[in-house]
């Protein structure tokens, strides 16, 4: 694990599994447009949360690129998952500022309901095709203010499921 205290908090890199984080109380989902299962952490977090959230999320849906919506974590050991829509690479645009909103609005969803912990895959960089550099590079900067700013939030930590992904996010904490 790497570390970075933040304002009284901390941000924490990762490699695992995110739907295995027991001491975080919400999980970020690398949501798709409909809140459906589907692949990667989507079917992951929707696998591992039962079917349950997909009955809450249906009449939550669609959400726009950047949107933030907030569930239950039903089998998760997390009480909540906060499912963020990133933007898809050559498609949805302004790319990063859609990316930013994606990690700005959890965190904002996160301190609305007094959560005080938050995980965060690397969101848009799988099927939607981000670079996972240039992902990495604007999901670190985002949190770091973010935490600057957040009296609630304490501990924000990024669960890569990849060495690669782990690698190119903790040498963007190193240059920020």
């Amino acid at each position: 694990m790497i570390e970075r205290k933040v304002n009284g908090g901390r941000l924490e890199l990762v490699q695992g599994d995110i739907t295995w984080q027991e001491d975080i109380e919400a999980v970020v989902n690398a949501a798709n447009a409909e809140l459906l299962p589907g692949g990667g952490v989507a079917g992951a977090i929707h696998r591992a949360a039962g079917p349950e959230l997909v009955e809450e999320c249906r009449p939550l849906a669609p959400i726009d690129p950047g949107e933030a919506v907030l569930t239950r974590g039903y089998n998760l050991p997390n009480p909540y998952i906060i499912h963020c829509l990133g933007p898809v690479y050559g498609q949805d645009h302004p790319e990063d500022e859609l990316l930013a909103r994606c990690y700005r609005n959890a965190i904002r969803l996160a301190q609305e309901n007094k959560i005080k912990s938050i995980a965060f895959p690397a969101i848009s960089t799988g099927a939607f095709g981000y670079p996972t550099k240039d992902a990495a590079k604007i999901a670190v900067k985002t949190v770091l203010e973010e935490l600057t700013k957040n009296p609630v939030v304490i501990k924000a930590r990024f669960v890569l499921f990849g060495e690669k992904g782990f690698e190119i996010h903790k040498n963007e904490l190193r240059l920020i």
